[in-house]
């Protein structure tokens, strides 16, 4: 997978991975994640696409600073990026929270848009697993060091590397474990609590785009869901797909909540025929003043 670059913008690292030439793909990584999650859909779409991944603030090896985690403030540090490497438009795919946060660019900069992918997206309802609304509930930054403590993650880390070497591969436990034992430094789990508790609350999702998806209306919208995703329903995708005309949903058997790591030969299938069907020239509006 290509090597992490860095740049600053406006006095925070950002960590990002950028492979290929071609037109550009911004992918966009969930909660807890980072710009690892697509390691193995990055060597093949670059073989075609100039693929961008960056680490989000708070997230990887991008900067944790003590501040905004919304989506408007995670798509505007997006905006910046892709000024910064001088890239006027992209198909923007997001994964889980990322899903969230490709919504809001859209929304808020949609002439930087050409295409929108979603993967598993949050913000389309308020169903969500049980353990991100406990953890959204005050007093988790308490929890989170006794729920993730290092002696754990040790023993966990040297059993996950004694089953690779035995040829055991488990792609969804893998991501689900790379999350999990990010949140043993606090800064990340700082940065964790503060993205968390800006999109859910104990009652699940607090923020839906569903109001306002017909905006994306006449912008080439394709959902990739997991048939078995266990943290947002395959429901949420139906729904979206049902908002938005014309759009495609492609719903995966026997995958759960990472396409992009459990099925990622399909994934790359799915999105260069989206990107090849749709053309190249796709929802060319003209380019508006850009928000400050």
């Amino acid at each position: 997978m290509s090597e992490m670059r860095y740049l600053d913008l406006h006095g925070e690292r950002v960590a990002y991975r950028d492979a290929g030439s071609g037109e550009a793909l911004l992918l966009i990584h969930g909660m807890a994640g980072s710009s690892a999650t697509w390691r193995a859909v990055i060597p093949e779409l670059s073989k075609k696409y100039r693929v961008l991944a960056p680490d989000l603030l708070g997230h990887g090896e991008s900067t944790k600073p003590r501040g905004d985690y919304s989506l408007g403030a995670f798509a505007a540090s997006l905006r910046d990026l892709l000024d910064a490497l001088d890239i006027s438009r992209a198909t923007v795919v997001g994964q889980s929270l990322g899903g969230g946060v490709a919504m809001q660019f859209t929304y808020q900069h949609r002439e930087y848009c050409q295409r929108l992918a979603l993967i598993s997206s949050g913000g389309l309802g308020p169903d969500l697993n049980w353990i991100l609304r406990f953890l959204s509930a005050p007093g988790a930054e308490l929890l989170l060091p006794v729920v993730a403590p290092k002696p754990v993650l040790t023993v966990g880390n040297k059993l996950g590397s004694w089953l690779k070497s035995a040829g055991v591969e488990a792609p969804r436990a893998t991501e689900m474990w790379s999350a999990y034992s990010s949140l043993a430094d606090q800064q990340t789990r700082q940065a964790f609590l503060r993205t968390l508790r800006s999109v859910v609350d104990y009652r699940g999702q607090a923020v839906s785009a569903l109001g306002k998806i017909h905006v994306s209306h006449g912008l080439p919208t394709l959902l990739i869901w997991g048939e078995e995703d266990k943290i947002i329903p395959v429901a949420h995708g139906h729904a979206a797909h049902d908002a938005v005309p014309g759009s495609r949903l492609e719903v995966l058997a026997g995958v759960g909540h990472f396409p992009h790591v459990e099925s990622p030969i399909a994934v790359v299938d799915i999105l260069d025929d989206f990107i090849t069907t749709t053309g190249q020239d796709v929802d060319q509006m003209p380019r508006q003043l850009r928000s400050p």
